[in-house]
């Protein structure tokens, strides 16, 4: 049966592919709108906000950096207003003495631009520990992808008593090198199977890029960020459309900003989200 599937796949791709033809579309430029990518969490350390134009689908060029906003975080939980100042690309506050995302609160961005404010709600939620993170080597010929190097896959349990979301994140070497993103609830997929247990499989291993495996002496990274339910439905659906591809792609949509202008009769209308996560991280060196 699986060699069956496996030559009729064989067949689809080769009927799409024996007739394929460069075609030059004229795509309209449409409307630039500021993107937001502001993630808080409880490290210590520079907090950095980016705020980007949005650019037409075919353009090469980088986006353009938006650097002539103002804008101040306020924690509703305590009453305390941190602004950011721009510099170099980034607007940023610099929490190294002391971090400014605590768990439980509620925190809102403030934003303004061009005249108008903007402004976006998030609840810092809880993380969970990781516990190690462990890795294995494997030849071409044992591994999925045919590629040989080291695996790894981490271990953390899901706190029990809520619904919990995460966004797991590793890296290579240093987090300025994004390998993969997963996505969480509690310690699976979905909501009310695994509250307080330990992460299944297929998060636990979704941290190798299995097209570049670890190599020795490189540093696997992981990070566990929480989520609030809807920065979980942002991302995800985020994740969806960045990943969209083949036959049976899903149709892209609009995601959703939680920004809300709130000056009457605004015009301006941002893209992106503002978001807070509490951070648990660990590594490890492959010897």
């Amino acid at each position: 049966m699986k060699k069956f599937l496996f030559y009729i796949s064989l067949i689809i791709a080769g009927a799409f592919t024996a007739c394929e033809d460069p075609i030059d579309l004229n795509v309209p430029v449409g409307q630039s709108y500021p993107v937001l990518d502001g993630w808080i969490t409880n490290e210590k350390g520079v907090q950095k906000i980016r705020i980007t134009m949005s650019v037409p689908y075919t353009q090469q060029d980088p986006a353009p950096v938006v650097n002539d906003a103002k804008i101040t975080l306020h924690d509703l939980t305590s009453g305390e207003s941190y602004p950011f100042n721009y510099n170099n690309g980034y607007y940023t506050y610099d929490a190294s003495a002391k971090a400014i995302g605590v768990i439980g609160h509620v925190y809102k961005l403030h934003l303004e631009y061009k005249g108008e404010i903007l402004e976006g709600l998030d609840t810092l939620k809880r993380t969970t520990p990781i516990d190690s993170i462990t890795y294995e080597y494997k030849s071409k010929e044992e591994s999925i992808s045919g590629k040989e190097g080291y695996y790894a896959r981490f271990y953390a349990k899901d706190p029990a008593g809520a619904v919990d979301y995460y966004w797991i994140r590793s890296y290579r070497n240093d987090t300025t090198t994004r390998l993969e993103d997963a996505f969480s609830v509690d310690a699976g997929f979905d909501e009310g199977i695994y509250d307080g247990n330990t992460f299944i499989l297929p998060i636990q291993q979704s941290i190798t890029d299995y097209d570049k495996p670890f190599q020795l002496g490189e540093k696997i990274i992981v990070r566990i960020k929480s989520l609030s339910k809807p920065s979980y439905d942002f991302l995800t659906q985020v994740n969806e459309q960045v990943n969209a591809g083949g036959l049976f792609a899903k149709v892209l949509e609009n995601v959703k900003s939680n920004m809300q202008n709130t000056t009457a009769n605004g015009k301006v209308k941002m893209l992106g989200r503002f978001g807070t996560s509490a951070v648990s991280r660990a590594e490890v060196t492959v010897k």
